[in-house]
């Protein structure tokens, strides 16, 4: 080949490089991405199959977790048509609480309002509510510390003094008051007897203050405080000892049959 045949191949391949440059860069090419899914186009949250090929044959992704990676394809907004990611926007924290237990330990807790929600992949929520451990400490704590001590019923009903002379003056007798509460726990010796056997895991028992057993502030030791669990034991059976909670309280009453009485 001559000095001229060379000189037409190498203005032949310019010129086919330069058609081949000004298609590249000025000839519009088929755009690749989102609008070429199927349906679905778009995705919401984060979803890795959610993806396409760009135009440079790469992957990229059309969900709304593709804004925070920036991974997404390039008709991305044009085709899901959204708008950028809003993280989530808390308020201060509000108050603790009043500690649930009055007496020993409980637990507080503390709280928070969402001002701006999380939008199109945004940075989740915090927590918005905290705990913590308290101690309650209330002006009744002295009396849940009170251990009650019971007998049956029976034991006391119209007991008379035999040993009491004529000339003697009768004690004043103060007008008796039931205090209703369910057992929360019975030791195992309280099934020996059969009074005891009574006082069941759960149960509702009445338990009578009479005036004999009255202090002088007119209440029986270890009463209970209502909704806070105290102790009480049984006064004749060795061993028998457990725990319950105070549910209610009426005055001048008396218990049914087959109840107990603070001593």
């Amino acid at each position: 080949m001559g000095a001229y045949g060379w000189s037409s191949a190498r203005l032949g391949f310019v010129v086919w490089g330069f058609l081949a440059f000004f298609c590249g860069e000025f000839v519009p090419q088929a755009e690749a991405g989102c609008r070429e899914r199927e349906s679905p186009n778009c995705c919401t949250g984060r979803n890795n199959e959610c993806f396409e090929y760009s135009r440079r044959k790469t992957v990229c992704y059309c969900d709304t977790y593709c804004q925070k990676t920036r991974d997404c394809c390039e008709d991305y907004q044009s085709v899901c048509q959204i708008s950028a990611a809003i993280d989530c926007v808390v308020g201060s924290w509000g108050p603790w609480s009043s500690c649930t237990s009055s007496c020993g330990i409980g637990s507080t807790e503390r709280s928070r309002q969402v001002s701006v929600p999380p939008r199109n992949g945004g940075t989740p929520c915090p927590d918005l509510k905290q705990r913590r451990g308290c101690f309650g400490n209330n002006a009744i704590c002295s009396t849940a510390k009170e251990v009650a001590k019971i007998l049956p019923n029976s034991f006391k009903r119209n007991f008379k003094d035999p040993w009491r002379r004529p000339h003697m003056l009768m004690k004043e007798e103060k007008a008796s008051y039931c205090v209703h509460l369910q057992v929360k726990q019975a030791s195992a010796a309280c099934r020996l007897k059969l009074w005891t056997a009574r006082l069941m895991r759960e149960t509702a028992v009445c338990v009578e203050c009479q005036s004999d057993a009255m202090a002088k502030s007119d209440r029986c030791g270890g009463d209970g405080v209502r909704g806070t669990r105290t102790f009480w034991s049984a006064a004749s059976v060795a061993g028998c000892h457990g725990s319950w909670i105070r549910q209610f309280s009426s005055e001048r009453c008396q218990c049914s049959d087959n109840s107990f009485l603070f001593v």
